[in-house]
């Protein structure tokens, strides 16, 4: 992996942000004597070491003014996670660890690829907090040209954060429905927080970690890059300067999902691979036994575990569209499905959501599409736009009174219809991967060490993860359209919805109520 001088806070986006960000407490203020001073090191751990946990984690690695001390995973090790590419995952931390590590980790090959679904065939990578654990220590020892031992693993969240007092922030990445508990836990100790998308797995989780951190006074945010790109930036100044007029419809589609869903639960259990602690895995979940339908990966298609193609893609998506309109919670959501499932979400959906006008705005009606559905092609796109609209495309389009703005998924290559002089996209910065990726990182180191509050906050990320998950809400009941108040937090026309707002947690696995 490259490692570019990624301290350097000349990019726009992360300038521009400054006006708007309040001032972040540092931890050596908050934990009191023995904690890092804001222009030492951060201390982190990571909490989930699968391709997501890896992933980061090597990014955090390549920061010099990060620290990894710990890793904790309730699977030992396996190389059962999905990667982008053959041998990704490995490749990849050779290239961080650098020459003369060109062989390094022989044993950690990928076994080959697995089939998904029908159309998903993915290569397998290692992961595992032995995995995790090795590549830090390796990474360091790179670096002093000698051995390290200096980093620590844990099959348990709880007692990482108990034993390691000089701990200044987490980063988790385990499945959706673990990130509250592990947040709340770790922010209730005035640890910071940077977890991995969607911020919580349910509506009411969304509101109470963002008012912890509030209170805990802590730097906590996803890792969602989307509010601080200059796609977003772009965007936001078409519509301002009115080229599309009013907008009125926002129309979104994801190619996701590419793991199983509209399916039943499995029949019998199986037995748990060596070295996992399914309890655990479960934590606050229902009770399931053991099964391959879950693991590995394809737990985002239940509802216990996972947010569907919604969650994982509009926590995206949403979050730029949310801050170029300044929406606010919907008022009303419906969607039509595929056959619904009791316990899956549906292969494909098509759900609507209502915006009151706000801020000058006018209402706006937002439609997401998954599962291969999309909006039919406007009449007169061009011929490199119109790819956008075949199979497996994805895409975001904002409607307006005047025309309209068709851009890719996250907002790259945004086209103004009816095409005006001046109005044409520039060419994409050559930091794109940079600034689509890192900045949500970025942010979050910066801020832990004094500086001003990332922009996906946990705090300004839980009206748009209200909003997602209302829309999760839809599919799992579709065919219904339900009125949402958002100042009570209950659909007002269904009591069936409001079973899944906030629902509860197996009491061994009930958060702490009290600050450590």
């Amino acid at each position: 992996m490259e490692t570019p001088d990624k301290g350097l806070m000349t990019r726009r986006s992360f300038a521009a942000m400054g006006a708007a960000a309040f001032t972040i407490v540092p931890r050596h203020v908050l934990g009191g004597q023995g904690h890092t001073a804001p222009s030492d090191k951060v201390t982190v751990a990571s909490i989930g070491m699968g391709r997501q946990g890896m992933a980061i984690t090597m990014e955090l690695l390549s920061r010099p003014d990060v620290q990894i001390i710990s890793v904790c995973d309730c699977n030992r090790f396996s190389k059962d996670y999905i990667e982008y590419g053959s041998n990704a995952l490995l490749k990849a931390e050779r290239k961080l660890l650098g020459p003369g590590y060109e062989s390094w980790g022989e044993d950690l090959a990928s076994p080959g690829m697995k089939q998904f679904s029908r159309s998903a065939r993915y290569s397998m990578g290692a992961g595992g907090r032995e995995t995790g654990q090795r590549l830090v220590e390796a990474f360091y020892a790179s670096r002093k040209n000698g051995t390290y031992k200096g980093c620590s693993a844990y099959r348990n969240y709880r007692e990482l954060l108990d034993k390691e007092k000089d701990l200044d922030g987490v980063y988790i990445a385990t499945p959706d429905h673990w990130h509250a508990p592990i947040s709340m836990a770790a922010m209730r100790r005035r640890k910071h927080v940077l977890c991995q998308k969607p911020m919580t797995h349910s509506i009411g989780e969304a509101h109470r970690v963002a008012q912890m951190a509030r209170e805990m006074k802590v730097v906590a945010s996803i890792t969602v890059n989307n509010p601080s790109t200059s796609d977003t930036e772009l965007i936001g100044k078409w519509l301002a300067d009115g080229v599309i007029g009013k907008v009125q419809e926002v129309h979104n589609w994801s190619s996701r999902p590419f793991w199983p869903q509209g399916i039943e639960r499995p029949a019998d259990g199986e037995q748990v691979p060596e070295g996992l602690d399914w309890d655990l895995w479960l934590g606050p979940a229902p009770y399931q036994p053991f099964s391959k339908a879950y693991l590995p990966f394809s737990w985002r298609g239940w509802y216990d575990f996972g947010c569907g193609s919604f969650g994982d893609m509009g926590c995206y998506s949403l979050a730029g569209v949310s801050k170029i309109l300044g929406l606010t919670a919907p008022t009303a959501v419906e969607a039509t499905t595929t056959e619904a499932f009791d316990e899956t979400y549906p292969k494909a959906s098509l759900v609507h959501m209502y915006f009151p006008e706000h801020g000058g705005r006018g209402p706006v009606h937002l439609s997401w599409y998954d599962g291969g559905l999309m909006p039919p092609r406007p009449a007169g796109i061009r011929a490199e736009d119109a790819p956008r609209f075949r199979k497996g495309a994805e895409g975001v389009m904002y409607v307006g009174d005047k025309g309209m703005i068709l851009a890719a998924f996250n907002g790259e290559n945004a086209r103004v219809y009816p095409e005006l002089k001046g109005y044409v996209a520039p060419p994409p910065p050559e930091n794109r991967w940079d600034e689509m990726h890192d900045a949500g990182v970025l942010q979050w180191v910066a801020a832990c060490k004094g500086g001003p509050a990332p922009l996906a906050s946990f705090e300004t990320q839980a009206v748009v993860t209200e909003t997602f998950l209302l829309g999760c809400l839809a599919q799992r009941l579709p065919w219904e359209r339900f009125e949402w108040d958002a100042a009570n937090m209950r659909v007002t026309n269904s009591e069936a919805a409001n079973r899944f707002i906030d629902p509860p947690y197996r009491p061994e696995y009930a958060i702490e109520q009290k600050p450590a």
